[in-house]
């Protein structure tokens, strides 16, 4: 495959204006990335924890609004509507408009979410609180597709993926503290006026953390450094900006076999996370009544298990570049800690349940970054937002269907069903993976410039 950007109709541009000038830009890593990527994932942190805020105590949210489970599971599925219409104004405003307006917007939509929130304090307030999750949800429209982006244009290609977890690890650890903070901060007490005054201590704390978030994005974040960090980022800086298209772009990547099938395989395992997620507090409380704090524990477990697993392959991937063995890998493990988990959650063990938790959570949520890095390296020299936008909106698609289709089944037979009817979809994601082809592009273009 030539590595020359292409003109908007898949013709080869001229290799004086691309190659060439690729050649002459001089590359090296500028001292400000690592600050870029940890403040992009703080923010996205702050948004995660907002998506699953509800969920991890949805018994007392239920009581206090009066409402059913399902309004409650909403508040999560809330993110996932939302990103499917709201995907490609994002990405096009990522390409056109650049990183730092996005983060802008990104940071500064988390920040109003959570203030809006503190005005549904009162049982009769919920379509407030469903609001100030509507802007949070929007919000994440303009941080789940970034850490790609946020790597390839700050990070040299000996750390990208490296960059990449890390800017992962920050929504984990987001989903991780939404866990566990919030059954600690608001314990299930009667007293609806000392619930309100619990649950307005939780959404006070994170209004200030977003505000100064949004403050430091405005005081710090930078578009892209002075110089490209590699050959690769070098030959798609040269590209001229009149040579982009971004509805050709999508028509590429929707061409790509290679991709699609990579899309379909992340949105079944990333669908399957998002509803174990989502429904997690349900399931530990109806076979462990009055366990609402080591619910959140066992959530906590799975992501930061997660986070570790996500780490450790980002830096595994900068070192052996073996994408398509590393997420076959990961994917076939992934099934089988889902049937681990599934058959000893009913055992009565808590302590068994932690361990097939954490054991889950360290190979599904390790193979997000996988996910994000083995797409830029399928669909290279296209927009890294575009591509990861897309995976995410797979994630979405299998994420709402998986956790409505769950929940109905927990409701009409056991927990037991509803985890056996995810793993039936792991085990299709990972005999589809099998078949992707490790098509890296981006791998080559860095081998050809040097």
């Amino acid at each position: 495959v030539d590595m020359v950007p292409q003109e908007p109709g898949g013709a080869p541009g001229p290799e004086a204006a691309g190659g060439a000038a690729a050649g002459l830009a001089e590359v090296r890593p500028s001292r400000r990335r690592w600050v870029v990527v940890l403040l992009f994932s703080s923010y996205s942190l702050c948004n995660a924890f907002q998506w699953i805020q509800y969920g991890s105590i949805n018994n007392v949210f239920m009581r206090f609004y009066g409402v059913s489970s399902f309004a409650i599971d909403w508040l999560s599925m809330s993110y996932m509507v939302a990103y499917i219409p709201l995907l490609f104004p994002a990405a096009w405003l990522l390409d056109v408009r650049g990183l730092r307006l996005v983060a802008l917007v990104g940071s500064a939509l988390n920040a109003l979410g959570a203030w809006v929130k503190l005005g549904s304090l009162k049982p009769h307030l919920f379509p407030v609180t469903v609001l100030g999750q509507v802007i949070c949800s929007v919000a994440q429209v303009f941080i789940l597709g970034m850490p790609s982006h946020i790597a390839s244009v700050w990070f040299g290609s000996h750390e990208v993926s490296t960059a990449c977890s890390i800017a992962v690890f920050g929504n984990q650890l987001g989903i991780a503290l939404g866990f566990l903070v919030p059954p600690v901060l608001v314990p299930n007490v009667e007293d609806v006026e000392k619930l309100a005054y619990h649950i307005s201590i939780m959404f006070f704390m994170t209004a200030g953390v977003a505000t100064a978030l949004f403050i430091l994005v405005v005081i710090v974040f930078k578009e892209k450094p002075l110089h490209p960090p590699s050959r690769a980022q070098a030959l798609i800086q040269s590209r001229p900006t009149k040579d982009y298209s971004y509805a050709q772009s999508i028509l590429r990547l929707l061409r790509n076999a290679n991709f699609l099938l990579l899309m379909v395989t992340y949105g079944l395992n990333t669908g399957c996370f998002y509803s174990l997620s989502t429904l997690l507090n349900r399931m530990v409380i109806h076979r462990y009544p009055g366990e609402e704090v080591n619910a959140g524990r066992i959530g906590l477990t799975i992501v930061l298990s997660g986070m570790a697993g996500a780490l450790i392959s980002g830096i595994w991937l900068d070192r052996t570049k073996t994408y398509k063995q590393t997420t076959v890998a990961v994917y076939v493990l992934s099934l089988a800690g889902m049937v681990a988990y599934t058959f000893t959650l009913s055992l009565g063990h808590l302590w068994v349940v932690f361990v097939t938790a954490g054991m889950l959570g360290f190979f599904m949520t390790g193979y997000l970054p996988l996910g994000f890095e083995f797409a830029v390296e399928l669909t290279y020299p296209e927009s890294e937002g575009t591509s990861s936008g897309l995976l995410n909106v797979s994630a979405q698609i299998f994420g709402i269907a998986f956790t409505i289709g769950e929940g109905k089944i927990m409701d009409h037979f056991e927990t037991k069903a509803g985890n056996l009817f995810l793993c039936s979809f792991l085990c299709l994601g990972t005999i589809l993976t099998a078949f992707i082809k490790a098509d890296l592009r981006r791998q080559r273009a860095n081998a050809d410039s040097e």
